[in-house]
């Protein structure tokens, strides 16, 4: 049934990505995020979906006779720089080439999704679609996956699918925990024109956290930590947020199993966490990794090669930066660098941390700022929640990502791209009105 349903809307959705190249974009993200061939089984799994929506948007606009200026700024010319030093460190790396030229042809997909959002976004119909393309992605999965947790008493655990950019639990809280902001922006722009939508969304809501709980991820409930706590301080509700807090949480306590909450509990110990120090390790690895090559770095998955491992394992005692107490590498058994930070030190060098710290640091600044502005110009309240949400989701991927291999995620550069169309698209529109208004009031 599944396979009939798509392909029986397959020419549809084809259709109108010819007739408007933005629904290309959101069904691009989509199928990145959502992997529709996970979900059928017959011949509809032949079809590789991903590529045939990233090919016809790409085909559809530059068969298209109005196209926009590429408008980079300052965050997209970091993250094109970074991109180019990427490449860089693939063709120097020290990891085994075809892995390293997988990793690359990902990153270069999430580069020109990045790249066609700036082309084709210019209008506010064009970003909420996209939008609720992530909300039919991430969000349909983590609703599914959260009415599973319940039905079961919390005794349902969930993972990602297998083989997907999202296969892994923690890396799927991230991206729920990231989405969060996202519904809370589409909640004030929709639920208010239906009450059904907001329904929706207050239930969306619920169940992406529910479905946070259910992955058992420490990243992911310190990520959503920073969600509560960013809309806490922000909020003008306090007491009533923190009332809904303490309800929302005793009702979650019964679901809870108790596995959970000693899981949790290893976090205020992570001295004497296994798993914490064993991610310690990897950080102090990527270091050494990155001290012995300071330009380019290793390459892209160099740190998970064995030669690699094996060889800074040895070199492990000569650099007392990192506390381990009296833990040491297993030099036959390689592990991912478990952090954003400390997985592009190792795989670029310092170079490409830098290049990537700045970019996050800006893109959280620039959204603040556009929010800033639209207020004081007394621009629409639409632009200046989506700009407030989008710093949030950076935010939460920053906190998140810090104790997880998460540094070449679709849906980061995809906030990126639009933060960059508010400010070079929208923003100048805003200010112009209200230079306008300012003359008209003058020349009275």
């Amino acid at each position: 049934m599944r396979d009939i349903f798509l392909l029986a809307v397959l020419p549809f959705l084809i259709y109108a990505i010819f007739q408007r190249p933005f629904i290309g974009l959101g069904l691009w993200v989509w199928t990145a995020l959502f992997n529709p061939n996970g979900w059928v089984y017959g011949v509809a799994t032949s079809i590789r979906y991903n590529l045939l929506f990233a090919g016809l948007t790409i085909g559809v606009y530059l068969i298209s006779k109005k196209k926009e200026k590429l408008q980079l700024g300052s965050i997209g010319g970091l993250i094109i720089l970074f991109f180019v030093w990427t490449t860089l460190s693939t063709i120097f790396g020290l990891a085994k080439p075809e892995i390293a030229w997988d990793i690359w042809s990902r990153m270069a997909k999430i580069i020109a999704l990045f790249i066609f959002i700036l082309l084709i976004m210019k209008k506010k119909l064009h970003i909420d679609f996209f939008l609720w393309c992530l909300i039919f992605s991430v969000g349909f999965y983590a609703a599914v996956e959260g009415l599973k947790y319940i039905a079961s008493g919390g005794g349902h655990h969930i993972e990602g699918m297998a083989g997907h950019v999202l296969g892994d639990r923690n890396e799927l809280s991230i991206a729920m925990a990231m989405l969060l902001p996202i519904c809370f922006y589409l909640l004030g722009e929709f639920g208010k024109k239906s009450w059904i939508l907001k329904v929706g969304f207050i239930g969306l809501i619920i169940l992406l956290v529910t479905a946070i709980i259910g992955t058992n991820s420490r990243g992911g409930m310190v990520a959503l930590a920073a969600v509560g706590g960013y809309l806490f301080i922000k909020s003008k509700r306090k007491l009533l947020f923190a009332l809904l807090f303490v309800c929302a949480g005793s009702a979650m306590v019964g679901l809870i199993p108790a596995e959970w909450f000693d899981r949790m509990d290893t976090i205020s110990q992570a001295n004497g966490d296994a798993s914490f120090i064993g991610r310690v390790i990897a950080w102090k690895l990527s270091f050494i990794l990155a001290s012995q090559h300071p330009l380019l770095g290793g390459g892209f998955k160099a740190l998970e090669s064995f030669p690699v491992w094996s060889a800074l394992s040895q070199d492990f005692s000569q650099y007392p930066f990192f506390y381990t107490g009296t833990a040491v590498p297993n030099p036959y058994l390689p592990r991912a660098a478990h952090s954003i930070y400390f997985q592009v030190l190792g795989d670029h060098g310092f170079v490409g941390l830098f290049i990537f710290l700045t970019i996050l640091i800006l893109s959280f600044f620039k959204a603040g700022a556009i929010a800033k502005k639209v207020r004081y110009a007394h621009g629409p309240e639409w632009l200046i929640s989506l700009a407030t949400m989008l710093r949030l989701s950076i935010f939460t991927y920053a906190v998140g990502g810090a104790a997880l291999s998460f540094a070449y995620f679709d849906m980061i550069y995809a906030i990126f791209a639009i933060v960059i169309v508010l400010e070079y698209k929208f923003l100048p529109e805003i200010i112009k009105s209200q230079e306008n208004q300012v003359h008209n009031l003058s020349s009275l």
